[in-house]
């Protein structure tokens, strides 16, 4: 099939498009490239670098599937520029499923994020609960998510709602949880976690690229699905990071409220089947770490390089 990614070389992205051409797909990569372009290349494989505020003037004629990874990724980063946030990760997404929709674009798959649900008491966060964001980041995934299921008559749409994601890209972030304490406790010694009773759900990193793909060679299973296996706290993630480095845990207090869980049964429903684990990342991160493989770089915290190079200033 020929593949049309978003943010093609972002963080998922990057381990994404590796798979898609595996597997014999032809893919474009669009991204802008503020953190570079780690994609080895390949025949089958185009490359552009564009803004996707602009996604209306590209030609997706004779593209069957489109999968949406691009936004301005996290809340601190989201909340920089809100202008930026809500036309990047909110009106490119009406723009990319028009031009879609009006190109014969069959397929659509948007990643969203678990974050929509806001802060939630209940033990099972299920697809159908009611959505309560809290940052332009959340704010945007959630109206994104409305705005393509006003499309679901001309195309399939298939909306994924990832947990945080845990393990190694070649374009890495270490500003998502089990990632910044894994680090934390290679390049200090020592884990400090604000707070730790929050409970986040997890999902590693070859977990949710297979989720796109099995959504690609699924596409009558159209909706919304929560994509997350292991719902764990802040400080159980740090214990179980300590006990792989020996690194000292010190807790303190937190402003940040969120605490969430997701129920992803309705995904396992399809038939898709989590093969990694939170302890797959981490002991990835530490055998990389110690090989020399994966550094401490600015690069890899979005809101620090975003800042450092006034990326939200973009016109």
């Amino acid at each position: 099939m020929k593949i049309f990614v978003t943010g093609a070389c972002g963080y998922k992205g990057t381990v994404l498009v590796p798979k898609l051409l595996n597997q014999g797909h032809e893919v474009t990569a669009f991204d802008i490239m503020w953190f570079g372009n780690n994609i080895l290349e390949h025949e089958s494989l185009t490359v552009v670098e564009g803004d996707v505020r602009h996604i209306n003037k590209f030609d997706l004629h004779g593209f069957d599937v489109v999968i949406h990874l691009s936004s301005v990724a996290n809340d601190p980063c989201g909340d920089l520029n809100p202008k930026l946030t809500w036309e990047v990760s909110c009106l490119a997404t009406m723009l990319l499923a028009e031009n879609a929709a009006n190109s014969g674009v069959k397929q659509f798959i948007y990643a969203s994020s678990g974050s929509v649900y806001g802060v939630k008491d209940e033990e099972q966060v299920t697809e159908d609960l009611e959505l309560d964001p809290i940052s332009e980041y959340n704010k945007t995934k959630m109206v994104s998510e409305k705005v393509l299921l006003s499309y679901k008559d001309r195309m399939n749409i298939q909306i994924i709602r990832p947990a945080t994601v845990c393990g190694f890209s070649n374009r890495m972030r270490l500003d998502v949880a089990v990632n910044l304490l894994t680090m934390q406790a290679l390049s200090k010694g020592q884990i400090t976690v604000l707070g730790g009773d929050q409970t986040r759900p997890n999902i590693h990193i070859d977990d949710i690229t297979n989720v796109y793909i099995h959504f690609i060679n699924n596409p009558q299973h159209v909706g919304i699905y929560n994509a997350g296996f292991e719902n764990i706290s802040i400080l159980d993630i740090a214990n179980m990071v300590s006990l792989k480095t020996n690194a000292k845990i010190v807790v303190k207090p937190s402003n940040d409220p969120r605490s969430y869980r997701i129920n992803s049964d309705k995904l396992l429903a399809t038939g898709f089947k989590p093969s990694s684990s939170v302890e797959n990342a981490i002991q990835e991160m530490i055998d990389l770490y110690r090989d020399g493989e994966l550094k401490d770089l600015d690069k890899n915290y979005n809101l620090k390089w975003m800042e450092k190079h006034k990326l939200y200033n973009l016109d």
